[in-house]
């Protein structure tokens, strides 16, 4: 699969269901010696600071803890978040 073919898959925990948003928003926390993906970095969904132009936190969710990449989805097992 090429990255440009995740762009508008959301990810989605499979601990609890909760949405954490569309992987074209994330950014890929790149080892640049190995250039193997570390993590992936979603932005914190809170529309307020994005109306504001104030960013939020991300959040940080290690590529081991992916689980399926599916045709609409990407599936991730980790705490609640």
């Amino acid at each position: 699969m090429r990255l440009t073919g995740l762009g508008q898959k959301e990810i989605v925990n499979l601990n609890n269901g909760g949405r954490l948003g569309l992987i074209a928003d994330s950014d890929f926390l790149i080892d640049e010696e190995s250039g193997k993906i570390i993590s992936l970095l979603v932005p914190e969904r809170k529309l307020g600071l994005r109306l504001l132009g104030l960013e939020g936190i991300d959040t940080e969710i290690p590529w081991e803890s992916i689980r399926k990449i599916g045709y609409d989805m990407i599936i991730i097992e980790t705490d609640p978040i």
